[in-house]
């Protein structure tokens, strides 16, 4: 990942005084939606980076140990050999940008990316995901706990109650608090959008967050209602552009939830190159949040390669 975000005095000023227009940004992303559009060789290089910035995930109850496997080895070898010399990509060491899981998944995640020799980051979810509705010391241990196991990136969860009910020196004390509980690893900031109740919410969540010290702000857990919308995304950019130019410091995005095809893969791409720059386009700087999306990259990879869709058996699940 790209350099940490130290983080500023929370400016309570800035927070209360923003305001969106709603109008406008859904304009704005229903012309991204209708107009961003990549074909032939260039489709293939977006959706080969895309690749590179999924954070593959499994956060499902019946998690085991085999499944867990099973992701690391998907996340190595994210698309078939044949795919990759037919594009010219197999000797660049293409992987996703990392593997999510549980706190429980994260020691044997370790193991297995360790085992194939690959240089995978492990991200854990973490700090009563996906409610947050636990003790703050519940919390911040569940933090130290992920990363004593081997996790080198937190997700967590910020308050909704606190969102909500406008304390937002609650959220950035707690936000601060799990970023010291992390140490080295670096920290993503769940907002929860589809529970914020409004774009400007979402704003002043994306603010606080950013204050506190997160290295990356993140749409949703992918429990939500709604999740990953091109919206929020928009709002989302503009805080860390904003944030960006009074402070100078850079923060990553992560959409998450509800993104699975390829399409929709190219259009965040796009997102981040027009409002945040190239620098977002990469995996430093932006990630992903998927389980099934890896699935339908690969198929439309293999449509590009030989003219034709795969049948379901010829493509590994991601």
């Amino acid at each position: 990942m790209a350099c940490r975000n130290p983080g500023i005095e929370l400016d309570l000023g800035w927070v209360q005084s923003t305001r969106v227009n709603q109008p406008a940004t859904l304009r704005r992303a229903q012309y991204l939606s209708a107009t961003r559009t990549v074909k032939k060789k260039w489709q293939a290089s977006w959706l080969l980076r895309a690749v590179t910035c999924i954070d593959l995930t499994t956060l499902s109850g019946d998690d085991t140990p085999a499944n867990v496997q099973r992701l690391c080895y998907k996340a190595y070898h994210p698309v078939r050999d044949d795919l990759l010399k037919a594009v010219n990509m197999h000797d660049k060491g293409i992987t996703t940008g990392a593997v999510c899981v549980y706190p429980a998944r994260v020691k044997e995640a370790v193991k297995y990316l360790k085992q194939a020799g690959a240089n995978i980051p492990v991200a854990s979810v973490a700090t009563g995901f996906p409610s947050g509705q636990y003790p703050l010391s519940t919390r911040l241990q569940e933090v130290r706990d992920a990363v004593l196991q081997g996790a080198s990136e937190i997700d967590i969860v910020i308050s909704r109650t606190q969102a909500l009910s406008g304390d937002w020196q609650g959220v950035y004390d707690e936000v601060k608090a799990f970023r010291e509980a992390c140490g080295e690893a670096h920290m993503k900031t769940i907002l929860a959008t589809g529970e914020l109740g409004s774009l400007t919410n979402v704003y002043k969540a994306s603010l606080v967050a950013m204050m506190a010290g997160s290295d990356f702000i993140k749409t949703s857990t992918g429990k939500e209602g709604v999740n990953a919308i091109l919206p929020v995304g928009v709002v989302m950019c503009r805080a860390i552009r904003d944030y960006h130019q009074r402070t100078g410091y850079k923060v990553g995005f992560k959409p998450a939830g509800g993104i699975r095809s390829a399409k929709d893969a190219c259009t965040w791409l796009a997102l981040m190159k027009e409002e945040l720059g190239d620098e977002w386009t990469h995996n430093s700087m932006f990630r992903i949040g998927a389980s099934g999306l890896l699935t339908d990259i690969e198929r439309q990879l293999y449509h590009h390669v030989y003219g034709r869709y795969a049948a379901a058996h010829q493509l590994p699940m991601s």
